[in-house]
């Protein structure tokens, strides 16, 4: 699939306040997201303090006996614990579903730790609150880049919130190890803060591999096949993976902003043309991951296509 080159290297673009209606960083925004699927932001409206609270918080969750974790359960594919993957034996995950509703990180926290852990449920809320407002301001400079400002409202309500916490153990050895196999995200914009152990790989265009891990102030933002297919193709998502070495363990925290159940993906008719034709039809999120988690659908090299593609 390609080898490893550090000739491409992600667009840094910086958010600061009252950029929501800036035109430059909305053009930027969406160069990086056509060329790339993803890039660097720095994005200074969450504090250091909070950055370190929650990553703190990540590593003690890691550190809790695998039968509290296996507590976490759900009957969507990642959206609960994940791990003891012979394919993938660095990686272990655990899933917060509906994080920004009410009480949704509280009831998460006290599964976990029925003593309670108020440090935690408050700084990972407040955490993925921030995270929340870069992921719109996002969504709005795409929208707002392509002249579908009609379509913003409509949008930006679209989607819930899913907060994963994620953990590649270091392999303990000098050979690099895979810690998560090449994908797309599937959802609308990933949002991912590490820690400062490396792994991190995007696929370029060209078929390179590179390294796509920012700097400790700075957060990877990515798009995935839901904003593809409702840009009608006009975005890039990413194939990317996650490759380990050394000893040292990488922790990622991960805010996933996720079409609603019964919300129809459909391309804007601005966005279809001759040059640009119908890539998709209107498909149900929900259903679509149904399909992709089947045999067929983990076989595919493009499930969406074999799903919904228009011929």
């Amino acid at each position: 699939m390609g080898t490893y080159t550090a000739s491409h290297r992600l667009p840094v673009i910086k958010f600061s306040g009252g950029q929501e209606n800036d035109p430059t960083t909305g053009a930027l925004v969406r160069a990086a997201l056509e060329e790339y699927g993803c890039f660097e932001a720095v994005f200074d409206r969450v504090p250091d303090d909070l950055r370190r609270a929650a990553l703190d918080g990540t590593k003690q969750l890691f550190d809790l006996p695998l039968p509290v974790k296996l507590r976490n359960r759900s009957d969507k594919p990642y959206h609960g614990y994940v791990g003891q993957y012979a394919m993938v034996p660095l990686y272990e995950s655990l899933g917060i579903p509906d994080a920004l509703a009410p009480n949704g990180i509280k009831n998460f926290t006290n599964l976990l730790w029925p003593e309670g852990h108020p440090e935690f449920s408050e700084s990972m809320r407040s955490f993925s609150e921030q995270l929340s407002e870069l992921d719109k301001e996002v969504r709005r400079m795409v929208i707002e880049s392509l002249g579908l400002e009609k379509y913003t409202d409509e949008h930006l309500n679209s989607a819930d919130y899913l907060v994963r916490v994620q953990k590649y153990a270091g392999p303990q050895s000098p050979e690099t190890k895979l810690g998560l196999t090449s994908h797309t995200d599937k959802n609308i914009v990933t949002i991912l803060y590490p820690n400062e152990v490396l792994g991190l790989e995007l696929l370029s265009k060209d078929g390179q591999w590179f390294p796509a891990d920012p700097s400790t102030n700075s957060f990877i933002v990515m798009i995935g096949e839901s904003l593809r297919a409702w840009t009608n193709g006009r975005l890039h998502a990413p194939h990317h993976r996650v490759m380990m070495t050394g000893d040292e363990a990488r922790y990622s925290i991960g805010l996933f902003s996720v079409p609603k159940k019964g919300y129809i993906i459909k391309a804007p008719e601005e966005m279809i043309d001759d040059e640009h034709p119908l890539l998709f039809k209107p498909y149900d999120h929900v259903k679509f991951l149904e399909f992709y988690y089947t045999k067929a659908g983990q076989a595919s090299p493009n499930a969406l296509k074999d799903y919904c593609g228009v011929n």
